[in-house]
C-alpha cells in the first residue's frame, strides 16, 4: 500500500526519479571499491546455498471467494494522471477476477495485482467481479481526484482563491521580491492593486517544475485556467489596514479578491531566533534541527539546537534563517524561538584548532565563541566541516599526542563569513559527531576511528544495530501482509546469525510495537553501534506501474555509508535476482546519524503477489536475513583492508 509519512514519500519519490535517471548519486570522483571484491560476496559457512530467486507462491485452491481490495481504499484519493494500480485477494487461486470489463490475472494464493485505466471523471468508479463456477462476488469501490474548479471561458466569470499567493502569515524582507500568483480563466486579464500605486498586471504563466498548483493530477476535460503571477517587494503588501487586491476582468465582468497581509521585515535591523529540536526523545548529543533549501523540501543541514540566527522570512510552517550573507534556509517554525527585540547576532571568530585524540576517537575542537551554523560532508578519506557565520582566525593549533587518525588540516575562509576545514584522515571517513563544549565555548567535530576487524571473522567483537522497519506507516500486500511484521522475522534471524559471528546485536524494537524513528539511531549511538541497517520492503506512489519498476535497492544518506550499502545491494541481488534498482542516496531519518555507517534495504516490493508470499516463507526470510550479513561482513573486510594499508 502507498505509505502516508513523509519519510515514505522522500523514499518513493526518489525511486521515481531514479527510474527517470535523475536521482541523486554519489559523485563519481568517489574511489571505485577495490578490484579485488568477489562479484557475488562468499556465503557464510553453514548458510543455506546461494540459489537466487524466489520460491514458488503456495497454491490456494477451494477456498470461499472472498474479494478484498488493499489498495486503494474507498473514496481514495488517486493522484494518478491516467492508469493505477489496485490490489488485493478473491481469497482462492481458482477464481477469476474482471475489474472494469479488464479479466485480471489471479495468483495461486488469491493475489491480485492489477495496472488499469484510470476510470472516468466525475464519479469514478472501480466494478469488481470475482467468479468461480456458480459463484459470483460483486464489489463496486469509488475513487476521488484531486480535480480543480472549473474555470471556463464562457459564462460566470471566476477565479480560484485557494490559489492566491502569498499565503496566510507570510514573513519577508521588506524589500524582497514575492510572487503574486493566481489562477483564472485563460481569457481573462488579473491585476494587482496595492495602496498608492497603479495597478500592476500579472501574466500568465505555463505550468513548471516549481508551479504545483498548475500540475495535472488527473484527466478530465474542464477548463481549469491558467496561473497568472507578478512579483512586486514585501513591502507592498504588508499594509494590514489597506491590504492589495487582486482584480480579475473578462469583458464586462469583474471580480476582486483580498491577497493577504505579509509581515515586512525591515533591513535596518534583524528578528533573530534560537534553534530548539523538536524531537523529545533525544538527549543533547542526538538532538539536531533539520535544514532545508526549500519550504517543506528534504533536508540537507542537521544544526545544532541554541544556535542563533536571523530570520529572513516565514511560509506555510516553516522559517527563513540566514546561515552567512550568501545562505538562507528553511527549518520548521517549531524548531526555532524567536529572541526579544534587539538581541545582537553573535560574532564568531575562531581561534587555534585543537587535536585531542582519545582511544575510539580523535576530537577537533574550534573554538568560536557561540554555536555556528555548520555542515559536515564525508569523502573518501577527508571530512570537510564548513562553518557559516564564521570568521577564521588560527594562529597556533596544536596536535595532543601522536595521533594516527587525523593527518592534516586545512582550513580556507571561502568567503568573508564562512569558512571550510578539511580534515585529512588516515583512513576513510568513518564516524563522526557534531558537539558543543560550553566551557570552552567551542565547536567539536568528534572523528571516530574505525573498529578493530579480525580478517578472518569480521563481525567478531562488533555492535551491529538491527532495524526492523515501521511501525508507525509502512505498506502491506495484496493478502494484507504488513511490512512491519514481515520484515520482524528477518531482523529476529539477522541478530542470530550475528551473534553466531561474534557480533553484539542491538535490535531497534523487541516487538511489534511502534518505535519512532528519532529513537532508533539514539539506542544505535548510545549503543556505540559500528553499523545500523534498517530492513524494509518497497512500495510505489500512484501512478506508477508495478510490473514495470520493482526490484531490490539500497539507500544511504551519508556518503561514508555508501560502500556499506554497494556490499548489501551486491549481496541481496546475488540471492534475490531481482532487478537491480541500485544504490543511491535518499534522505532517510534512520539513517541520518553520523557517528556509525548506516543502510536501509529495500529488499522487495510487498505489492507484488510473488514478493509478498515469498515474505511469508520463513526460508526465504533467512535468505533476506543472510544477505543482509554477507553485506555486513564484506563491508567490514573492504574497511580492514582500507584501514590497515
Amino acid at each position: 500500500m502507498r505509505r502516508s509519512s513523509p519519510l515514505h514519500w522522500q523514499r518513493l519519490r526518489a525511486f521515481v526519479l531514479l527510474w527517470l535517471g535523475v536521482a541523486a548519486c554519489r559523485p563519481s570522483s568517489a574511489p571505485p571499491a577495490p578490484a579485488a571484491r568477489p562479484s557475488t560476496p562468499p556465503v557464510p559457512p553453514g548458510a543455506v546455498p546461494l540459489v537466487p530467486g524466489l520460491p514458488p507462491i503456495p497454491e490456494t485452491r477451494g477456498a470461499p471467494v472472498a474479494l478484498s481490495v488493499r489498495y486503494p481504499s474507498p473514496n481514495q484519493l488517486i493522484t494518478a494522471r491516467d492508469s493505477n494500480f489496485l490490489l488485493g485477494s478473491v481469497g482462492s487461486g481458482d477464481v477469476q477476477l474482471m475489474i472494469n470489463g479488464t479479466a485480471v490475472p489471479v495468483a495461486p494464493n488469491g493475489a491480485f495485482l492489477a495496472w488499469l485505466p484510470l476510470p472516468a471523471a466525475p464519479a469514478p468508479t472501480y466494478e469488481l467481479i470475482a467468479i468461480r463456477g456458480p459463484d459470483t462476488v460483486r464489489r463496486t469501490l469509488p475513487v476521488r481526484y484531486a480535480l480543480r474548479r472549473s474555470l471556463p471561458a464562457r459564462g460566470t466569470l471566476a477565479a480560484d482563491s485557494g490559489s492566491v499567493l502569498p499565503g496566510r502569515g507570510w514573513w519577508a524582507l521588506a524589500d524582497e521580491l514575492l510572487r503574486v500568483s493566481v489562477r483564472a480563466p485563460r481569457n481573462a486579464a488579473v491585476q494587482l492593486v496595492t495602496p498608492g500605486g497603479p495597478p500592476r498586471p500579472l501574466r500568465a504563466m505555463e505550468a513548471g517544475a516549481g508551479d504545483a498548483a498548475v500540475e495535472d493530477v488527473a484527466d478530465t476535460t474542464a477548463d481549469v485556467g491558467v496561473l497568472f503571477a507578478t512579483e512586486v517587494p514585501a513591502a507592498w503588501l504588508s499594509d494590514s489596514a489597506r491590504p492589495a487586491r487582486l482584480l480579475v476582468t473578462r469583458n464586462h465582468d469583474s471580480l476582486r479578491l483580498t491577497v493577504p497581509t505579509v509581515r515586512a521585515l525591515p533591513r535596518d535591523s534583524r528578528v533573530l531566533g534560537a534553534l530548539r529540536s523538536g524531537n523529545r526523545v533525544v538527549s543533547d548529543t542526538d538532538a539536531a534541527v533539520s535544514a532545508r533549501t526549500i519550504v517543506n523540501g528534504t533536508y540537507k543541514w542537521q544544526l545544532l539546537p541554541q544556535t542563533v540566527l536571523e530570520v529572513t522570512a516565514r511560509q506555510s510552517g516553516f522559517t527563513r534563517v540566514r546561515l552567512d550573507d550568501q545562505l538562507d534556509v528553511w527549518v520548521d517554525s517549531d524548531e526555532i524561538a524567536l529572541l526579544p527585540e534587539g538581541t545582537p547576532l553573535p560574532r564568531r571568530v575562531t581561534g587555534g584548532f585543537r587535536v585531542t585524540p582519545a582511544t575510539e576517537y580523535t576530537d577537533v575542537l574550534i573554538a568560536t565563541g557561540d554555536r555556528p551554523a555548520h555542515h559536515v560532508e564525508a569523502e573518501g578519506r577527508t571530512l570537510t566541516l564548513t562553518l557559516y557565520g564564521v570568521q577564521a582566525n588560527p594562529e597556533i593549533s596544536p596536535l595532543l599526542g601522536s595521533d594516527s587518525l587525523v593527518r592534516r588540516i586545512v582550513w580556507e575562509q571561502v568567503t568573508s563569513a564562512r569558512v571550510r576545514i578539511t580534515v585529512q584522515l588516515s583512513q576513510p571517513a568513518y564516524g563522526w559527531l557534531s558537539l558543543w563544549d560550553e566551557q570552552r565555548r567551542a565547536f567539536v567535530l568528534r572523528v571516530r576511528r574505525a573498529p578493530v576487524i579480525d580478517a578472518a571473522r569480521p563481525l567478531a567483537g562488533l555492535t551491529i544495530a538491527v532495524d526492523p522497519g515501521h511501525p508507525p506507516a509502512g505498506s502491506t500486500g495484496p493478502t494484507g501482509l504488513y511490512e512491519g511484521d514481515a520484515v520482524f522475522p528477518v531482523g529476529q534471524l539477522l541478530v542470530e546469525m550475528l551473534r553466531d559471528r561474534g557480533a553484539r546485536p542491538v535490535i531497534t524494537r523487541a516487538n511489534l510495537a511502534p518505535v519512532g524513528l528519532g529513537e532508533r539511531g539514539v539506542l544505535a549511538r548510545r549503543e556505540q553501534a559500528h553499523a545500523f541497517i534498517s530492513v524494509h520492503l518497497n512500495a510505489l506512489p500512484d501512478g506508477v506501474n508495478p510490473f514495470t519498476a520493482n526490484g531490490t535497492s539500497t539507500l544511504f544518506y551519508h556518503n561514508a555509508s555508501e560502500p556499506l550499502a554497494r556490499e548489501v545491494q551486491r549481496s541481496l541481488q546475488a540471492r534475490f535476482g531481482l532487478r537491480d534498482l541500485g544504490v543511491h542516496y535518499q534522505n532517510l531519518a534512520v539513517a541520518r546519524p553520523s557517528w556509525y555507517p548506516s543502510v536501509l534495504a529495500e529488499g522487495l516490493f510487498l505489492m507484488i503477489p510473488e514478493q509478498e508470499a515469498a515474505m511469508r516463507d520463513p526460508a526465504f526470510q533467512r535468505k533476506y536475513a543472510e544477505g543482509l550479513l554477507a553485506g555486513l561482513e564484506n563491508y567490514f573486510r573492504w574497511l580492514r583492508a582500507e584501514t590497515v594499508r
